[in-house]
């Protein structure tokens, strides 16, 4: 059995700036990641990261409390207000701090730290590195995490790397540790711990049409489901509208905050037709221009049915090529399009999942000594619909605050916790795995994820309607069915990627449920979530946060409210 003071699993933003605030406080951590933490899907993160700096001239009079209003406005006032206050607050400490640790942003004229406009926004407040902010700043916590590792004064920082979590291990309501396989040499582990941080990232892939790295399972979120943790506002799934067509490689709004336009197949900025966007035009927040993209090629305005057009040919050849070289390398690398002399076919396409592990401003949970941090959990910030920009501070944020708070209660706690209880739960895993190597059973579990993602874009998308969400619900089911039956195409025990992903599809299923069941309960239109037969949203009804909790009989729904602070909700006018 190893131990460590605290576990965080996942070596993502939000878990290494985690990490990095324990070794502060002089606790030994251990960092959990599938892959070695500077592949982590924070790294595909493009356009950038918001705080009110004030950097921009149109943006001199920004400050938290507009940024706030903006979170708050642009997540359709499902946010919690404390949590959105706190974030906002504290984005320039965090910026800054970043900045000081060596990030490389992208300058103005004086030397500050450039900001774009981002979709939501009343100002431009989008921190950005070109257009690779999020490998920048993973790059930057990772260096500082070697740092820390390596410093004589400070406890080392443990990075387990091609490490999956299946199970967290809860003992009388208090966390006491984890399971985790090592993936390379297939041998199960318990790791013992005074607390523990979830910082997974999002479940994408349980879509198939999505921006997500094939890495972004819904595991991260299954494995404290699965434990009695509850998930919050499931049913949010954000669709970002500039997708690559056919790939859906994100094309990041920053092609949009530096003047791109969307052009239908006559030519037009057809996102003046609608009066949700006719304002704002392109950075109108993300629900209301991938609807309104989906309504354009709905109604013929589309090509072959199912793109449009993102122009950047005005922007000139020397603005993108500093400002936006990786959608340029994208571009001309997986479709054979220069965005400097040619049209960008796009499409929206899945992005974020807006809800998560629920906990509060603290990144509590209801189990003691259990934190989540970043797009794994749901604090919430997000609400209905993220602002971009928002899920980069989101991580470096939270991060902090579960690292800091994780590590005064293992400070105030007292010994090691739950032996007994750890060797149940890593024989019960075993026994699980062990059925997996030896079923007999002929389901391939490839098709059942093919299967699983064309339900879930062709039925639980951009617009959502009641028979379909439950056609969708009964085939998942389904879907849970046959895999009681699957068979690994390989069972040696050494870098099984087959039974890994086994493992992880479980996790899909079974999160792809919980997104379902809150869609279908949820009778109202707010933020990504578009309902066909109740187009309005109702605040009398639904202003409310929905919890899902796992049971053998199924989901289990039950709702509390949102925390209402200083902006009270208004019609969301753009």
């Amino acid at each position: 059995m190893i131990y460590h003071d605290v576990v965080v699993v996942g070596g993502g933003l939000a878990g290494l700036r985690a990490a990095i605030e324990l070794n502060r406080h002089n606790v030994k951590v251990a960092i959990i990641s599938k892959v070695h933490p500077i592949r982590s899907h924070s790294v595909a993160a493009q356009g950038g990261i918001n705080a009110p700096l004030g950097n921009h001239p149109r943006g001199v009079y920004d400050s938290w409390k507009k940024h706030a209003f903006d979170t708050v406005k642009g997540s359709d006032y499902l946010a919690d207000q404390d949590a959105v206050v706190r974030m906002t607050k504290e984005a320039d400490e965090r910026i800054y701090e970043m900045e000081h640790w060596g990030c490389p942003f992208s300058r103005t004229a004086e030397g500050k730290i450039a900001q774009r406009p981002f979709g939501g926004a009343g100002f431009p407040r989008t921190c950005y590195a070109a257009d690779k902010t999020g490998h920048a700043l993973l790059h930057i916590l990772y260096q500082q995490t070697i740092k820390f590792k390596q410093a004589a004064e400070r406890n080392e920082i443990v990075i387990y790397e091609e490490w999956l979590v299946t199970d967290l291990v809860i003992e009388d309501g208090v966390c006491v540790g984890v399971i985790a396989l090592d993936i390379v040499s297939g041998r199960l582990e318990t790791f013992q711990a005074g607390a523990v941080i979830f910082a997974t990232g999002g479940a994408g892939r349980v879509y198939g049409s999505s921006t997500n790295a094939l890495i972004n399972t819904g595991m991260g979120m299954a494995v404290p489901y699965w434990a009695g943790v509850p998930l919050k506002d499931m049913e949010f799934i954000q669709f970002h509208p500039t997708t690559l067509l056919g790939k859906n490689i994100l094309i990041t709004e920053g092609c949009r905050g530096e003047g791109g336009f969307l052009l239908n197949n006559k030519g037009e900025r057809f996102l003046a037709k609608y009066n949700d966007s006719k304002k704002d035009m392109e950075v109108a927040p993300r629900d209301i221009i991938s609807r309104n993209i989906k309504r354009e090629i709905m109604t013929g305005g589309g090509f072959d049915n199912s793109y449009v057009h993102l122009d950047l040919r005005h922007l000139g050849e020397e603005k993108i090529i500093q400002r936006l070289p990786g959608i340029r390398d994208i571009c001309m690398e997986f479709v054979g399009v220069d965005p400097v002399t040619t049209l960008i076919p796009i499409q929206p396409g899945q992005h974020y999942t807006m809800g998560g592990i629920d906990c509060n401003t603290e990144c509590e949970t209801i189990v003691k000594g259990f934190y989540a941090a970043g797009e794994a959990a749901c604090v919430s910030v997000h609400g209905a619909n993220r602002l971009g920009g928002n899920s980069l501070l989101d991580t470096i944020v939270f991060g902090t605050i579960a690292g800091c708070n994780a590590a005064r209660y293992v400070q105030n706690s007292s010994g090691k916790k739950g032996e007994d209880t750890l060797n149940d739960a890593l024989k019960r895993t075993e026994q699980r795995i062990d059925a997996l190597y030896k079923s007999g059973g002929n389901e391939v579990p490839a098709n059942i994820k093919v299967a699983l993602n064309k339900v879930m874009d062709n039925k639980v998308g951009i617009f959502r309607e009641a028979s379909q969400l439950k056609e969708a619900f009964n085939e998942v089911k389904d879907l849970q069915e046959r895999y009681k039956q699957i068979k690994l195409n390989y069972t040696g025990r050494r870098v099984n990627l087959s039974l890994a992903w086994a493992l992880e599809l479980k996790g899909d299923l079974d999160v792809a449920d919980a997104v379902i069941a809150g869609a279908l309960a949820r009778e109202e239109s707010r933020g990504s979530h578009f309902r066909t037969d109740f187009p309005k949203r109702d605040d009398t009804g639904w202003l409310k946060h929905t919890r899902v909790y796992f049971t053998s009989d199924g989901v289990r729904l039950d709702y509390k409210p949102v925390n209402i602070g200083p902006f009270e909700p208004k019609e969301r006018r753009y």
